[in-house]
């Protein structure tokens, strides 16, 4: 997951994941003193998850980022008690975290339907305000968008994300012969021939560590995303072994596969500080090289397979219980 930096309209290309916006609640009505009639209160401002909406066409919508609901009605001799102003929502996307102007969440919204309310209406003017009415809240707000890749590249500094992110999608990274060139998360598609689309993202890791061996590098990308979040250790995992060009790649990589089948014999070679609880199992590996463009179609082949046996499972998961729901409401039944 990458998560917004604090600007206040930042772009990957024509893509938004963060907006600044200004949000007033509607301004209550007058009272009215001498019958003791009462305003209506202001509206107020809602942000509504809806899926195919992005914060581009948010943007769009409300070009001077400035969104504000309606006035009460004022209370009056037909009306004693004025109408509510109306309500203005905000259809954003889903996964929007809210974040106010020092950059402290507030709420958030994560399926579509799920709705928060960004500023209250003002009071409509009553015998306690003197009949005078209130003005609604106002707020900055940043909406912040969880961008969540279908594959993430984990590797670290100078490994060639970047050069592999360039090869198998439309993203455009900066790249050089040197570490940290890639300074923001790096976000591309990659398109098949048969319309699929796939996002990728990269994130990369510490350069504190000498001189290491693929392995060796394999066990220590384990351990950081052991630290970083556990739970990335259960996803699956493919093993792109870059620079296939340079010499002796071919020797190194059957030294590797070797190393790969039996990661135990080989954990004398880190200090037990940075040896990971369990090793990571990949599905595939995959030689490449992001010179010369070995192995980078297998590469996106090897990643659509994957990511279909996913699918698949989830859904046959999902099927399993609504299976197990349906024969457990037909038993209480039966019951009954």
């Amino acid at each position: 997951m990458v998560r917004g930096s604090g600007a206040a309209l930042r772009r990957y290309g024509n893509f938004i994941d963060d907006l600044r916006l200004y949000v007033r609640g509607g301004t209550g009505g007058m009272g009215y003193p001498r019958l003791g009639g009462e305003g209506g209160r202001g509206g107020d401002v809602y942000f509504v998850a809806q899926e195919r909406t992005t914060l581009k066409s948010v943007k769009n919508r409300y070009p001077q980022k400035r969104i504000v609901a309606g006035a009460g009605a004022n209370s009056s001799v037909r009306a004693l008690k004025g109408e509510k102003g109306e309500d203005c929502e905000v259809h954003v996307p889903p996964g929007i975290s809210i974040l106010d102007d020092d950059r402290k969440q507030i709420g958030e919204v994560n399926a579509a339907g799920e709705r928060f309310l960004a500023a209250r209406g003002g009071l409509g003017g009553s015998l306690a305000t003197n009949f005078l009415p209130c003005k609604g809240q106002k707020r900055i707000l940043h909406l912040d968008l969880k961008l969540i890749a279908d594959v993430g590249l984990v590797g670290f500094p100078n490994a060639g994300k970047s050069s592999l992110l360039s090869k198998i999608s439309h993203a455009k990274p900066e790249i050089a012969n040197y570490a940290f060139t890639t300074i923001q998360p790096e976000l591309g598609k990659i398109m098949y021939a048969d319309y699929k689309q796939v996002d990728i993202s990269g994130f990369q890791l510490s350069t504190k560590t000498r001189f290491r061996t693929a392995f060796e590098t394999i066990l220590l990308l384990t351990k950081e995303l052991e630290q970083y979040k556990e739970e990335l250790l259960t996803k699956p995992a493919l093993l792109a072994i870059n620079k296939m060009d340079l010499p002796c790649a071919k020797d190194n990589l059957n030294e590797l596969l070797k190393q790969l089948q039996n990661p135990q014999d080989a954990l004398h070679l880190l200090q037990d500080e940075v040896i990971p609880e369990n090793t990571l199992k990949f599905r595939d590996v995959i030689p490449i090289s992001t010179y010369t463009g070995e192995g980078i179609e297998e590469l996106k082949a090897c990643v659509r397979k994957s990511l279909n046996e996913e699918a698949e499972q989830e859904n046959a998961e999902y099927r399993k219980k609504k299976l197990l729901l349906l024969q457990t409401s037909g038993e209480q039944k039966h019951r009954g």
